[in-house]
C-alpha cells in the first residue's frame, strides 16, 4: 500500500504542503494484519518527520529520544514535557503517518486513571493518533481502559527498555520455555485489551513467528521475525549515526560518515579562505 506524493517546500520549511495526502488511520493500520508489511520508524523532529513520512506507515515518537537525542544513559530520565514537545514536532512535519508516542517511564503504570491523565495530555498537546506502552498482562486492564475510553494503544513486549533494571540487561528474550510462555501470554492479553497493534523486541525469531500468529492484532518486530505484520528500527542507528547498535539494526548508510566528510570539507575551505566565495557572498552591483 506505497503512497506516492510530492511536497511543496518554496513557502515553508517548516510546514510543506502536501499534495496529495490523507493521513493513515489507526483502524488502517490494525487491518494490515497479514497484508502488506507496515513500515515503522522513529522520528523526533520535524525535519526528520518531513523525511520519513512518504515512506513510512507509522512514526513513533519513541522515548529513545533520551538516549538518541539528549545522551542519557537509558530511557528512563524522560518526562511527558519532552515526549509532548517532540510528539507536537513529528505531527508537524507529518502528512501520512500515523503518529504514535512513547508513554515515558512512571506516567502509566501506577492505575489507568493515571495512564488516562498521561496519554490524553500526549494527544491533546501533540495531535498524535495514538499512544505505546511497555509491559504485557499486568498492563492489559490499563490497555483496555484507555481503549474503551478512545485513546488507541499499541502495545510493546519481550525486551521491554523501561524494564531494563528488572529484566538486568539488553539479551534477547524468550530462550526459555517459561519465557516463551510469558511473552505469548503478554501479547495474547493486550490484544485482548484492545490494543492495535504490538510491537515485539528482542525475541527468538521461533518465538516471534508464533506470536504474530496467535493475536489478532498486528505484530511490528524489531529484532524479532521478517515474518511479523511490520518492522520498526530506530532512524538513527539505520542510517548509520552510530558507531555500536544492536545485532538486529541493519546500516542502510553511513551517514555518520559523510557528515564527518562534509564537516571536515567546510572547515578546510574556511581556514584557507576559499568559503565564502563568490557564489555565497552578497557583492556590490555594477
Amino acid at each position: 500500500m506505497s503512497t506516492t506524493f510530492t511536497i511543496d517546500t518554496s513557502t515553508s520549511r517548516a510546514n510543506p504542503t502536501p499534495a496529495p495526502m490523507k493521513r493513515l488511520t489507526v483502524p488502517a493500520i490494525r487491518n494490515r494484519k497479514g497484508k502488506e508489511p507496515l513500515v515503522m520508524l522513529t522520528a523526533y523532529t520535524v525535519r526528520m518527520a518531513q523525511l520519513l513520512d512518504p515512506h513510512c506507515d507509522i512514526l513513533l515518537v519513541g522515548d529513545s529520544l533520551g538516549q538518541v537525542i539528549y545522551g542519557f544513559p537509558s530511557t528512563l530520565q524522560v518526562t511527558l514535557d519532552l515526549m509532548s514537545a517532540h510528539g507536537a514536532a513529528v505531527v508537524r512535519g507529518s502528512y501520512h503517518s500515523v503518529v504514535v508516542i512513547d508513554m515515558p517511564f512512571g506516567s502509566y503504570e501506577a492505575s489507568p486513571e493515571q495512564a488516562f491523565a498521561s496519554a490524553s495530555r500526549l494527544l491533546a498537546e501533540t495531535g498524535a493518533a495514538a499512544v505505546k506502552m511497555e509491559g504485557g498482562a499486568a498492563m492489559a486492564p490499563t490497555v483496555a481502559f484507555l481503549s474503551e475510553r478512545g485513546i488507541p494503544v499499541m502495545g510493546h513486549v519481550g525486551l521491554t527498555p523501561q524494564a531494563v533494571n528488572a529484566l538486568g540487561g539488553y539479551g534477547a528474550r524468550g530462550k526459555t520455555n517459561a519465557e516463551h510462555d510469558k511473552i505469548i501470554g503478554d501479547a495474547r492479553a493486550i490484544d485482548q485489551a484492545g490494543a492495535f497493534a504490538i510491537v515485539a523486541e528482542g525475541i527468538m525469531e521461533p518465538l516471534a513467528r508464533t506470536l504474530t500468529g496467535e493475536v489478532s492484532c498486528p505484530v511490528i518486530g524489531i529484532g524479532a521475525s521478517a515474518q511479523c505484520d511490520g518492522q520498526v528500527l530506530v532512524t538513527e542507528d539505520m542510517l548509520g549515526l552510530f558507531e555500536r547498535t544492536a545485532r538486529f539494526v541493519k546500516k542502510y548508510d553511513d551517514m555518520a560518515g559523510r557528515i564527518s566528510a562534509a564537516v571536515e570539507t567546510y572547515a578546510g575551505e574556511v581556514r584557507s579562505r576559499t568559503f565564502p566565495g563568490p557564489e555565497q557572498t552578497y557583492l556590490p552591483k555594477d
